[in-house]
């Protein structure tokens, strides 16, 4: 990045609550209260998911097209950073700031459920349009909330597809496209990505457990993520985010984490780093025999075994499409960028701590786990399918 950027503002929804405060302090108890087991989602049985258990915002007064869950969720983040976002588009007006929003799923949730009521009843429901699960979906519903007229896209690369969208933001900044931007991710829980992680083995059978001898795959989970990035300074900035591209398999990572280290390298070397000047590494953290292997390998290699590292995802299961921003959000707000204090505590890592030996050691956080000074700064890696990797760094300024 040419210019300093800053991270002003932050809204989140995820399985620990539907605000700031909310899910900082379910993070630091390491509650797992978000969790639950559904029936009606598999075609297989029951499944245990993380979503958001909360009065979802009325979308009656917007375009058919733009009511979807996904919207709702938007919704929900998009009123967290309103007043900040506001105020910055009196500064530099709407058509300079633009809207990077990452997402897996849109509102493919809604046609899932209209294509129920077609088979049952021979026609689509009223209130169903296909516009619903179009990928641009829920960034051109950030754009029009916010009344913003600049560069409006969506990044879907999958799970790293909403940490892309920082590099992305990033670009059209230090490219002189707009001067600042709305960025994050949206994905809301669909029998799709339910099905499809089933099939491919990759769903836990009960709560996940990253880096455990005994995981056995993911919680999927739903998320809305958004934040404000600017050149005007703030407490919380961009230091560097590294991306690659190993393109070893379909859905497996390099087994030896090539793409990985390449990306977390590549974020360090952005922010003139050591890797010993990092304080946290939020993990990937799947809970998937492959994946905790493969970052496990990476993460030595390039932070030693001394680092405090955890996963989220035993707390919030795995976003998709919008876990880069809600991991890279939760890392902000260990900073303290949602209360401008100096921070001690370590986001936890949550499993059952059975210890698998064919992991290289990682030092894994434990719940109350505090840094004697503040914590200063944080990395949170998202590894995708297809061998796309993003890490973003982020730290005091």
């Amino acid at each position: 990045m040419k210019e300093s950027l800053y991270i002003s503002g932050y809204g989140l929804v995820n399985a620990l609550g539907s605000d700031n405060n909310a899910i900082k302090e379910q993070l630091f108890l390491a509650s797992q209260h978000g969790l639950s087991r559904r029936s009606d989602l598999l075609l297989e049985g029951d499944i245990t998911v993380a979503d958001v258990n909360v009065v979802l915002p009325s979308l009656a007064d917007k375009s058919k097209h733009l009511r979807s869950r996904n919207n709702q969720l938007a919704l929900l983040a998009i009123e967290q950073i309103r007043s900040q976002a506001n105020n910055l588009i009196a500064q530099v007006g709407k058509s300079r700031v633009a809207i990077v929003v990452g997402t897996s799923t849109s509102g493919i949730s809604e046609g899932e459920v209209a294509m129920k009521v077609l088979h049952a009843e021979g026609q689509f429901p009223e209130h169903y349009d296909y516009q619903q699960q179009e990928i641009f979906n829920t960034s051109e519903f950030v754009a029009q909330e916010l009344g913003v007229t600049g560069v409006c896209l969506t990044i879907s690369t999958a799970c790293s597809s909403s940490a892309k969208a920082f590099k992305t933001a990033a670009e059209l900044i230090d490219s002189g496209l707009a001067d600042a931007a709305i960025v994050g991710g949206v994905d809301s829980i669909c029998g799709m990505t339910i099905n499809g992680f089933h099939a491919l083995s990759s769903t836990s059978a009960g709560v996940c457990q990253p880096s455990s001898a005994n995981r056995d795959g993911i919680n999927i989970g739903e998320a809305a993520a958004l934040a404000i990035l600017t050149k005007q300074p703030a407490r919380i900035k961009l230091l560097g985010v590294g991306e690659s591209s190993d393109a070893h398999h379909m859905s497996a990572p390099h087994p030896e984490g090539i793409g990985a280290i390449e990306a977390m390298q590549a974020a360090l070397n952005e922010a003139n780093f050591a890797a010993s000047d990092v304080d946290y590494v939020n993990l990937h953290g799947t809970a998937t025999p492959k994946n905790d292997v493969m970052e496990a390998i990476a993460v030595q290699q390039v932070f030693g075994s001394d680092t405090p590292c955890s996963s989220s995802k035993g707390l919030i299961g795995h976003t998709l499409g919008a876990a880069g921003a809600t991991e890279v959000g939760l890392c902000w707000l260990i900073l303290g960028g949602d209360d401008q204090q100096d921070n001690h505590n370590y986001a936890p890592h949550v499993w059952d701590e059975v210890v698998d030996e064919d992991l290289p050691e990682l030092m894994l956080t434990k719940q109350g786990q505090q840094k004697t000074t503040a914590i200063r700064s944080c990395l949170s890696n998202s590894f995708a399918f297809g061998g796309n990797n993003v890490s973003v760094l982020i730290g005091l300024s």
